[in-house]
């Protein structure tokens, strides 16, 4: 249920992105749709009202005036499957027949509006990611970093995930760990180096616990990490401290372009043929469920993560993505004539064909061997 509300809500935040700019550009938007298929119900307006229309028109009610000139002729509406959200802009389609002095039409559009529209969902998405590391941090707090050699790294304050190997060990919030199976880690990586090559080996864990502002203790933990897909895991999470709005929001805004310089790192290792940590939607919505049981800063924090990801992959330039959309307006830019609307019809069916496949693949692949490994 969360992992599909989490999908849902980042697809109206991408459309709500394409949907504003739109309007300020002065296109006309048909329909804003959370989801597909089957409507479940709708606003629309008819007659100088917005109407409430349940499915199959069962319930009808008349809600507030509509003015058509300042609010357009949008309906909006929730559809059955709750996955996707779309919006609907007259003349989206290049084949679409459209009337030169249509103003409201998007073919019609300066190309600078058209540009802006097309870019302003994936801004939409990274925008709101640091909205979403803003509330996680707010709420959850931030985790103990420290500059080792020249770069800012995560250190070993822990809290023991409910029912994995750390809590049935003893591990409590806040102790930092020390030492994994005789090698003495600083770092977070040193840490999950140490244990993740050790899957289903009993280890010993050195942990170092506060008494009180003036004293600690050392404590030796046996713990047996799990095997899940051949790394070794004990559970445990960062520990996080209390931060001041303002060092949450410096936060937030630095937090997303460290998720840029990962996607950056995943397709170099996708291209050169390591699918190893790949994930489709099927492990999206398994994880998203998992932060959720975690807490609403796990949560919020994962959802900036995908909204970040979301936007900067839609800014690829591959078909039937934002970013494949650009470069036709590039072309158009450069050459100040149009597209062929069956080039691009063709390509960016192409596209769809080929994400589709992909996702499949993944689903198939990567995403049921791995749930089915738990």
């Amino acid at each position: 249920m969360f992992g599909i509300l989490a999908l849902a809500l980042l697809m109206v935040v991408h459309e709500g992105g394409h949907f504003l700019a739109a309007r300020m550009f002065g296109m006309r938007v048909l329909k804003f749709s959370i989801g597909f298929g089957p409507t479940f119900f709708k606003v629309s307006p008819k007659d100088g009202y917005y109407w409430f229309t349940s499915a199959a028109e069962k319930v009808k009610l008349r809600l507030w005036k509509h003015d058509a000139e300042k609010q357009g002729p949008t309906v909006y509406q929730v559809a059955i499957i709750p996955f996707l959200a779309y919006v609907q802009i007259a003349g989206m389609n290049p084949l679409e027949e459209v009337d030169p002095k249509d103003k409201g039409n998007f073919s019609n559009g300066s190309l600078w509006g058209r540009i802006v529209t097309i870019f302003s969902g994936p801004l939409a998405n990274y925008v709101f990611a640091s909205v979403f590391f803003f509330g996680a941090t707010l709420y959850g707090g931030k985790a103990a970093e420290a500059v080792i050699n020249n770069e800012r790294q995560l250190l070993t304050y822990v809290d023991a995930v409910p029912g994995r190997p750390a809590q049935a060990a003893g591990v409590q919030p806040g102790d930092k760990i020390v030492e994994v199976a005789g090698a003495p880690v600083t770092t977070w990586n040193e840490m999950a180096e140490q244990i993740s090559k050790r899957p289903g080996e009993p280890i010993k864990v050195v942990i170092e616990r506060k008494i009180d502002d003036n004293h600690e203790e050392r404590k030796t933990l046996d713990i047996t990490p799990t095997n899940e897909d051949g790394k070794g895991k004990i559970g445990v999470a960062p520990h996080k401290l209390p931060v001041p709005i303002k060092e949450a929001a410096i936060f937030a805004l630095t937090e997303p372009p460290k998720v840029v310089k990962s996607i950056g790192a995943g397709l170099s290792q996708l291209f050169r043929g390591n699918t190893d940590d790949l994930g489709g939607p099927l492990r999206m919505i398994k994880e998203t469920e998992d932060a959720a049981k975690q807490g609403l800063a796990a949560y919020l924090w994962l959802l900036g993560v995908l909204s970040a990801y979301i936007g900067i992959f839609n800014l690829l330039p591959f078909p039937a993505l934002d970013g494949g959309r650009l470069v036709f307006l590039a072309y158009e830019a450069v050459t100040r004539r149009k597209p062929n609307a069956m080039v691009e019809v063709y390509t960016n069916g192409f596209g769809i064909l080929t994400l589709l496949g992909f996702a499949l693949y993944i689903t198939v692949f990567k995403d049921v061997p791995h749930m089915l490994s738990k």
